[in-house]
């Protein structure tokens, strides 16, 4: 794989100011998932049994029969869990996400006219619940479709925002295809929403949550008593806040289950951390769509340098000469295997570095040999790159004196006599009095320790031109 397309890199160690509403140190959002009569079931046309989130240990699909117990804990959700957690945000004045399975939503009018009547988003959640891993782009695309036009006909209005959960590898391109959603939210990378290209498309992706989450009451070696939940909760907040007060603002989703926090002894750890949330002034509590339309607004999508994304020529143009007069370096990081994270300055100098670093001795000899000679001949006829030139000029090498000439002229020979390769130094990291420093300093070396500095120069070097490039 020659272009992997996972991204590594994110925001890097700069991440946006999400510049929140009102100053917000943090966007705390809750997701209240309804999927109870969506769920495998052999009443809904499904071979088997549900066997995923549920208060039964161990739970394993029935082939072609109801579990009457899996069933009766889903209906819980919908009976009563619902209206506890509905109870709860509307006395807190808290607009939630509903991520709403299309099918369970049919079979809930009244839920779905409470969460209407609340303010609250209804995103889809799918047409089932159901795993969509295995499925064929062709038929997760009709679900998708069908799950639209069923939320549309239940709902009054399209959904802005997507997020299937049991998800395949193609579903964040197929959501990104249809092009109606403000937001997607099948990932869980980050603390910020994010923009992708699809294809040409811009689509933001407001990344979910799997830990901050209740589903962890239902797994193996999650969350044991509410307390635990009440503590994640608020460490996470802590965390996050105090991020925000520094000047770093995220976002904190929360994923809750109307089956699973709906029941009595865990709903009060929630009620606990939305009355701890309260405490404070400076919080946000939106809905994902809200999001969605504030970083759409505040944070645009920006097109940038994609590197990893370039023809073959139009890479080797570009970056052809960040190592001076070697486009082979470029042609061979090419071939090697980019990425997402290499859209970036640091990226790329690791890219070509690489390239550089895994030549031979004499390919390397003949990088360096390609260098001129600091305030040398082909300076004095200017005949350096424009790259070289400004560098050097940077450092003052062209306002020489002309003892000072003379002096890096004869340091020049010397250097290059013992070496046989120029005196090479990263003149935007010095003046002219430290590189005249180190040019005597240097000049005493055995050859092996300089051709080694020299390498490292010549890669320092790159790394700034690649600066200027991606700036």
């Amino acid at each position: 794989m020659s272009r992997y397309p996972r991204n590594m890199l994110g925001y890097g160690q700069t991440p946006p100011d999400a510049q929140w509403p009102n100053g917000a140190k943090i966007a705390v959002q809750f997701v209240v998932n309804y999927e109870e009569g969506g769920e495998n079931c052999t009443l809904h046309g499904d071979r088997a049994s549900e066997a995923f989130l549920s208060e039964i240990a161990g739970a394993a699909p029935w082939e072609g029969k109801r579990h009457w117990n899996m069933e009766s804990i889903y209906e819980y959700g919908a009976r009563a869990g619902f209206w506890r957690l509905h109870r709860m945000f509307t006395a807190a004045d808290i607009p939630v996400t509903v991520y709403g399975v299309a099918s369970a939503l049919a079979r809930s009018p009244s839920q779905v006219t409470a969460m209407q009547t609340a303010g609250w988003e209804i995103a889809s959640h799918g047409l089932k619940w159901i795993e969509y891993k295995d499925m064929s782009p062709e038929d997760e695309r009709a679900d998708m479709e069908a799950a639209i036009a069923l939320h549309t006909e239940v709902t009054g209005e399209a959904p802005r925002g997507w997020y299937t959960g049991r998800c395949s590898e193609n579903t964040i391109a197929l959501a990104a295809e249809n092009g109606g959603f403000a937001y997607l939210s099948d990932t869980y990378d980050d603390d910020l929403p994010y923009w992708i290209d699809v294809d040409g498309q811009d689509q933001l992706i407001i990344p979910y949550t799997l830990e901050a989450n209740d589903m962890n009451f239902a797994t193996q070696n999650g969350f044991t008593s509410p307390d635990q939940f009440f503590t994640y909760l608020k460490d996470a907040f802590d965390t996050l806040y105090a991020e925000g007060q520094a000047g770093s603002a995220k976002m904190m989703s929360i994923g809750l289950h109307c089956r699973l926090i709906g029941r009595p002894g865990r709903a009060a750890a929630l009620q606990r951390f939305i009355d701890y949330v309260k405490s404070f002034d400076d919080v946000w509590c939106p809905r994902r769509i809200d999001i969605a339309d504030h970083w759409a607004a505040t944070h645009p999508p920006v097109q940038i340098l994609r590197p990893s994304t370039m023809e073959r020529a139009a890479f080797v143009e570009m970056f052809g000469g960040i190592f001076e007069h070697s486009p082979w370096i470029a042609e061979d990081a090419f071939d090697g295997e980019l990425g997402p994270a290499h859209d970036c300055a640091l990226g790329m100098h690791n890219a070509l570095a690489r390239a550089f670093r895994r030549a031979d001795g004499d390919a390397r000899l003949g990088v360096l040999r390609a260098h001129p000679d600091l305030a040398g001949k082909l300076a004095a006829a200017k005949r350096l790159t424009e790259e070289s030139t400004a560098e050097q000029a940077g450092a003052g090498l062209d306002a020489l004196t002309d003892a000072e000439r003379a002096m890096f002229t004869e340091l020049n020979t010397t250097y290059t006599d013992k070496f046989g390769f120029p005196f090479i130094i990263c003149v935007r990291d010095h003046d002219k009095a430290s590189i005249i420093d180190a040019f005597h300093a240097r000049i005493n070396s055995d050859r092996d320790v300089e051709f080694r500095e020299a390498c490292k120069q010549v890669e320092r070097i790159a790394l700034y031109r690649l600066g200027d490039l991606f700036a």
